[in-house]
C-alpha cells in the first residue's frame, strides 16, 4: 500500500481529496459519476476542452451528493470568457462550493492563435474578473515558467497535465505553499510491462507531436532521443504510471510528496472498462476511508 498522507491536508486537499478521476467529457455518464464518488474520488476532472456552457457539469453535480467537479481544460480559444463566467454563477447558485474551472490555452498545432498564448490568458483572466468568478474558483493549466507566474498571481493555483513528480516539485516552489497543485497522472493497470507500454504509447502518440508537450518533457530531462519514435522507455515509463495498483498508487504519492494537494488519474486505455482499476487503485489508497 502506498505511503499515508500527510495528517494535516491543506485546505485544496480538504476540498477536492487527495486524489480525483481526469476522464473526457464525452466518456462521463451521471452514473459514472455517482461510481467515483461512491468509491472515494474528491474530485471529477472533466477532459476534452468542455464547452463554456458547463451543461454537462451541472449534470454530474446534480447526479452527486459531494463530489467536486472541475474542468481539465476549458479551451480560452473555443470558449467564451463571459459565458463561462454566466455558467459558473449559475451553477455555484444551484451547487455552492463544488465547481472549480481549470482553464488553459491548449496547443498551437490546433489553434490559429492571433496573440501570445500569456497574452489571450491575461485577458480572458481580466473578462472573469469583471464578471466577479472569485480567483480561488479558477487555476490554470501551467506548464511553462511564464504561465506558472500569471498561475500564481491571478488563480487559486495549477493543473498541470502530462508531467513527472519532478515537475509537481517545481510547480509548488513557483506558486507557493497555499497555492493549488493539482497535475494529473495517466495510468494503465497492467502489470506486463511490454503490454502496458503499448497502451502508454498508443495514449501518448499524439502528444510527441505538439510542441507545448513536448517542450515540458525537456524541461523534465527527457531528451529528443526520448521523444523521438514513439518515445523510449524511459519517457514512458516516466509519464505512464503502469504496473500494479500498489505500483501506481506509489507514483501519485510521489507526486503528493513533491508537493501536490490533489492528484488526479486518468485510467488508460480510455475505451476500456475503468471502474475496476479505479476500485482496486482506491483501495490501495483508502480513499473510502478517507471520506
Amino acid at each position: 500500500m502506498a505511503a499515508s498522507t500527510p495528517s494535516v491536508p491543506s485546505s485544496w486537499t480538504a476540498r477536492l481529496g487527495t486524489v480525483g478521476v481526469w476522464r473526457s467529457t464525452s466518456s462521463i455518464t451521471p452514473e459514472l459519476a455517482q461510481t467515483i464518488e461512491q468509491l472515494g474520488y474528491g474530485t471529477l476532472w472533466l477532459g476534452g476542452s468542455p464547452e463554456s456552457a458547463l451543461h454537462e457539469a451541472e449534470e454530474f453535480l446534480d447526479a452527486t451528493e459531494h463530489l467536486q467537479i472541475a474542468t481539465g481544460i476549458v479551451n480560452i480559444w473555443q470558449s467564451d470568457a463571459a459565458e463561462l463566467a454566466a455558467s459558473y454563477h449559475r451553477i455555484e447558485a444551484r451547487h455552492p462550493g463544488r465547481l472549480l474551472l481549470g482553464i488553459g490555452t491548449g496547443h498551437r498545432e490546433s489553434t490559429p492563435e492571433r496573440v501570445r498564448p500569456i497574452d489571450a490568458m491575461v485577458s480572458y483572466l481580466d473578462v472573469l474578473d469583471r464578471e466577479n468568478v472569485p480567483v480561488e474558483s479558477r487555476a490554470i493549466s501551467a506548464l511553462g515558467p511564464r504561465m506558472l507566474e500569471l498561475a500564481r498571481e491571478r488563480s487559486a493555483g495549477t493543473h498541470p497535465y502530462l508531467t513527472v513528480p519532478t515537475q509537481t516539485r517545481e510547480a509548488r516552489d513557483a506558486l507557493g505553499a497555499a497555492a493549488l497543485v493539482a497535475p494529473e497522472q495517466t495510468v494503465v493497470l497492467d502489470e506486463n510491462s511490454d503490454s502496458a507500454r503499448v497502451s502508454a504509447r498508443r495514449f501518448l502518440k499524439s502528444y510527441l507531436q505538439l510542441d507545448n508537450y513536448t517542450r515540458n518533457m525537456r524541461r523534465a530531462g527527457f531528451t529528443d532521443d526520448d521523444i523521438a519514435n514513439g518515445g523510449s522507455d524511459q519517457l514512458v515509463d516516466g509519464l505512464v504510471a503502469h504496473g500494479s495498483a500498489a505500483e501506481i498508487s506509489a507514483v501519485v504519492q510521489s507526486h503528493l510528496d513533491q508537493g501536490a494537494d490533489h492528484v488526479c488519474i486518468q485510467v488508460q486505455p480510455a475505451n476500456s472498462d475503468i471502474t475496476t482499476p479505479l476500485e482496486l487503485i482506491a483501495a490501495e489508497l483508502s480513499l473510502t476511508a478517507q471520506r
